[in-house]
């Protein structure tokens, strides 16, 4: 495999990954926070966390490298329409998922609290949670903007 094919796989791979850990953490997390179990959301908040560390920032460092490198490749300037549209789509999506990320761990402290004290789920976290909502859905939209833009490559 040469290394134009190689690079394009893992980026493609990298998207996936992006794609499936964010899906998959939204949708753990609204399950456990549904249950209105703090054990319940702080144990499913560990492990969110983790996944973030270990799958998405790989992904999120990978993505403008193997990208970049497809790019230039490819013979696609920085400055072409599609691309320069991922990467403002790719910067949108930062600007949500790191907040998520410290929600995240905000969340996972306050269920554990709640736990330790034997008392439900403080309004802090809900409070919290629904920012965490609502900052998934830019985040996950500029995803599969991202994903058409890198398929479609559309000229504008």
């Amino acid at each position: 495999m040469d290394l134009y094919l190689a690079t394009k796989a893992a980026h493609i791979i990298g998207a996936a990954v992006l794609l499936g850990t964010g899906a998959g953490i939204a949708f753990f997390m609204l399950m456990a926070h549904r249950t209105r179990d703090p054990a319940l959301v702080a144990h499913t908040a560990r492990i969110v966390v983790l996944a973030d560390f270990i799958f998405t920032t790989t992904a999120v460092i990978a993505q403008p490298i193997t990208g970049g490198a497809l790019a230039m490749m490819a013979g696609f300037p920085l400055n072409t329409g599609w691309v320069a549209m991922s990467l403002a789509l790719y910067v949108v999506t930062g600007l949500c998922w790191l907040p998520v990320v410290w929600i995240q761990m905000r969340l996972r402290r306050l269920a554990e609290a709640a736990v330790v004290a034997g008392e439900p789920l403080p309004p802090a976290y809900d409070r919290l949670f629904r920012v965490w909502f609502v900052l998934g859905f830019p985040a996950f939209a500029a995803v599969l903007a991202i994903v058409w833009l890198m398929v479609a490559k559309p000229v504008f």
